[in-house]
């Protein structure tokens, strides 16, 4: 079966749009400084460009499988899924594919979850919050001007663990990010790994604060 790696002629004069084959995703992903950051349950990855996820999908695999060699018990293993996840952003400017995005990322934690997970040991709870960290990290609109497609600021959200279970959210804008947070590592230009956030108390980049909860409970959206 051929790859797509384009969807149209036009969109590839209008905005540059051109798919990354897997052959290239497993090249670069098995550089060694890359696969060191992969192999990482907190190194963070930012795709600046996502598309439908061609690297963010196989750098969530690759973190998965690195997750189980690292988590004795079923409790802990579902736990540091949800926290390699909660390390991968991506934004991207095409609707159509950020719904791809978030469809791809989603069946892809979900089969990995469902072939590691015994099935008396699943825990929905452990889906429907890995359903809400895809949400909060994948953003639509153009990682040049900082802004979504309505023109308002891309909102991204740190996942700091708090203690072994929990997990502290808090929302910043990624401009704040940008240019309060740490230096972008650019890699091959088609993805950053990189520090997106620092201990930088800016007034400017506190947007919402959650409540510390379970990594599991998560998807209950707690506010202070």
């Amino acid at each position: 079966m051929t790859e797509k790696i384009i969807k149209s002629v036009d969109r590839v004069k209008d905005i540059g749009e051109v798919f990354t084959p897997q052959k290239t995703v497993d090249f670069m992903l098995d550089q060694p400084e890359i696969k060191e950051k992969v192999n990482s349950l907190t190194a963070t990855f930012l795709e600046p460009s996502a598309g439908e996820g061609a690297f963010l999908v196989e750098i969530l695999r690759r973190k998965m499988e690195y997750a189980k060699s690292q988590s004795k018990t079923n409790d802990e293993l579902q736990k540091n899924f949800l926290l390699v996840l909660s390390t991968l952003y991506g934004i991207e400017l095409m609707q159509d594919n950020v719904e791809m995005l978030v469809m791809n990322m989603n069946n892809t934690f979900r089969d990995v979850y469902f072939t590691s997970i015994d099935h008396a040991d699943q825990n929905n709870k452990i889906l429907k919050s890995a359903q809400t960290i895809i949400s909060a990290n994948m953003a639509q609109g153009d990682a040049l001007t900082r802004k979504t497609a309505t023109g308002e600021p891309i909102i991204f959200s740190e996942w700091k663990p708090i203690g072994k279970n929990k997990v502290q959210r808090t929302e910043y804008t990624f401009d704040s990010i940008v240019e309060g947070g740490g230096p972008l590592g650019s890699v091959q230009h088609q993805y950053e790994q990189l520090d997106l956030f620092t201990d930088d108390e800016s007034e400017e980049q506190d947007v919402q604060h959650y409540l510390p909860v379970k990594w599991e409970d998560v998807y209950k959206r707690l506010v202070e």
